[in-house]
């Protein structure tokens, strides 16, 4: 017994770093394919809105803790424009964590996705650096929907977030205030395979962009190439 015991310890050292690898890298997957399906709807984010954002967070699958409850949870992915001005092609993702607050158009245990766009590099910086309360922390707002829409009203022309969800097919703005949004260096370091931060992975170019991430980056990059905000 004591033999086998040896045996299968040094096996499930290296398979389960090897899982967490997969498991992240699937959620890399998932975010790219609902960035692609959201993007490609008649009716999506407005092109003016998206080539003025600095950063895109997908969250693939965010849960409502319970019926009644406005608690939400979910991972996902950010990426960001590269260069320390966000001019540069989008670079390798950071893994995120979404939090607390009150999802309203949720309904109990429906899972929805989420794309909230970093519109100000202060946004960025922020979220990256630590944990970061939306509508309180940063500014966020409902995003407008539409190809032909702009961000045509103060509230949204002043927000530092732009805030979308999907879910049964149906996508439109959703404000998420009140909810928390940080960087997972814990899911990064699984991904990435050794510990990196979020700010390194950003501004740093610390790790090369991982084949999870090829649809994801190629779909924001054929979608908008340039950012617009300067």
């Amino acid at each position: 017994m004591k033999k086998k015991l040896l045996r299968v310890v040094p096996a499930l050292a290296l398979a389960l770093p090897l899982l967490a690898q997969n498991r992240e890298s699937d959620r890399v997957r998932n975010a790219g394919m609902v960035m692609r399906e959201i993007l490609n709807a008649p009716d999506s984010i407005p092109q003016s809105v998206l080539d003025r954002a600095d950063c895109v967070a997908i969250l693939p699958s965010v849960l409502k803790l319970a019926f009644g409850i406005g608690g939400s949870f979910g991972r996902g992915v950010m990426t960001c424009r590269s260069g320390s001005d966000f001019q540069g092609p989008w670079g390798a993702p950071t893994m995120m964590r979404l939090g607390g607050g009150s999802v309203g158009l949720q309904l109990g245990g429906q899972a929805t996705d989420f794309v909230l766009l970093l519109m100000s590099p202060r946004s960025a910086q922020s979220m990256l650096r630590s944990r970061v309360k939306l509508g309180a922390d940063v500014s966020a707002a409902a995003g407008p929907v539409g190809r032909t829409a702009a961000a045509a009203t103060d509230i949204t022309l002043r927000a530092e977030i732009l805030s979308y969800s999907r879910s049964r097919g149906l996508f439109g703005g959703v404000s998420l205030a009140g909810s928390t949004l940080r960087a997972d260096n814990g899911a990064n370091r699984n991904l990435y395979g050794k510990d990196v931060t979020a700010q390194d992975i950003v501004f740093n170019n610390a790790v090369p962009v991982p084949d999870s991430a090829k649809e994801l980056l190629a779909t924001l990059q054929k979608a908008s190439p340039v950012n617009k905000s300067k």
